[in-house]
């Protein structure tokens, strides 16, 4: 299922790109004569990747920020003219981009960071088959397959962000909506009059209109909508006349698709460490840490995330001890492309061994930016 020992391009020649968009400038004037603007941007490596917690400052002022989890960041009260972004992260090499902040329109310039040191080996997960287990199981299982029905994924509901469940399902072909009374309204499949089953968590809804858009959209994990009484899950139809009018099933977030993380390892509190000498970076030490392969690591791949086919990496960032321990509070997210990806690594991370570092002979404590590559690897299970 895993192995570290696939070099991986992408984390093997990490680079990052400083991609700066102007926003629109505010006017707001603090001297006579002198308005002010805002710049905001993502910072992403060479895989488009977004790059986690990396200082964005602007030379000559006290304006500074952060990136979020998504590479973002966003700096206002610039005065217009020329600015010069100053971007510094633990592990790379400072980077910097001069940007023109006017009210001429979009300005967009890109510069790299690089790594100060090579990257351990990627741990690859590859994922062959999932058995899927608790109330979702049956989901994902048809999801994966996706043999009848239409599927309606969490991630197409977070990139559309609507803001009622009725306005997914007016996309689906061979769905309408009907008005009712004042502003009611329902859904009907195949040109029918009568309403269909709605399952919710696998319970049945009472029998009649259900009001759809009583679920809020930003709770659902997952929806699946069968449009004749033959395609619907045996378990999920009642007689045949009921079932003909159409079957939907909704699957809510929980704890099993949102795991709670504890919050991350500040990129400054690592800093102070390698100032104060108690701890150094992969350049400084004589024998990097290394993952022991000797000792058994287990890193499952997260079922929702198998079941859509979704592959991903993450780059983590921790510090091992003299004994080869990872110390959990110093876990960090250097990128991620999912938060099940991280959550996966955290966990993983918590029961790992590592070789540790070795400076003048003696054992020491090291940080470690550590790639781990998600693959789905459907086809070598299609070949068994």
């Amino acid at each position: 299922m895993f192995g570290p020992r696939r070099r991986l391009g992408r984390a093997e020649s990490l680079v990052a790109t400083i991609s700066v968009f102007f926003a629109a400038a505010v006017p707001n004037v603090s001297l006579p004569g002198q308005t002010l603007g805002t710049i905001a941007g993502t910072v992403v490596d060479s895989a488009r990747i977004p790059l986690i917690s990396v200082e964005i400052a602007v030379d000559g002022t006290t304006l500074r920020t952060e990136s979020n989890e998504k590479g973002q960041f966003r700096i206002a009260g610039i005065p217009f003219g020329t600015a010069v972004l100053r971007a510094r992260r633990l592990g790379f090499m400072p980077a910097q981009a001069r940007v023109e902040v006017s009210e001429a329109g979009p300005a967009t310039v890109s510069r790299r960071m690089t790594p100060v040191a090579a990257m351990p080996e990627p741990v690859v997960v590859r994922a062959d088959k999932m058995n899927y287990t608790g109330r979702l199981a049956g989901y994902y299982r048809r999801l994966e397959r996706k043999s009848s029905g239409v599927f309606i994924t969490r991630e197409q509901i977070d990139r559309e962000n609507p803001r009622m469940l009725k306005q997914l399902l007016r996309n689906v072909p061979g769905i309408s909506e009907i008005r009712g009374r004042g502003t009611s309204s329902g859904i009907r499949m195949r040109g029918r009059m009568c309403w269909p089953l709605v399952w919710m968590d696998g319970i049945p809804m009472p029998a009649g209109e259900v009001d759809l858009d009583s679920f809020p959209p930003s709770t659902i994990q997952g929806i699946e909508i069968y449009l004749g009484s033959t395609t619907a899950p045996a378990r999920y139809t009642y007689t045949r006349d009921a079932s003909s009018c159409g079957t939907i099933l909704i699957w809510s977030r929980g704890p099993d698709t949102d795991p709670i993380n504890p919050p991350p390892a500040v990129v400054s509190e690592l800093e102070r460490l390698v100032a104060g000498s108690s701890v150094f970076t992969p350049d400084q030490v004589d024998r990097q840490a290394v993952l022991d392969e000797r000792q058994p690591f287990e890193l499952g791949f997260p079922p929702p995330l198998y079941a859509t086919g979704t592959s991903g990496l993450v780059i983590a960032e921790f510090v091992v001890d003299t004994l080869g321990r990872v110390e959990p509070e110093t876990i960090g997210i250097v990128s991620s492309t999912h938060p099940l990806f991280t959550a996966a690594v955290r966990s993983a991370l918590d029961r790992a061994t590592y070789i540790p570092a070795v400076k003048h002979g003696q054992s020491v404590r090291q940080i470690v930016q550590q790639p781990f590559d998600f693959v789905v690897n459907r086809q070598a299970k299609n070949q068994q």
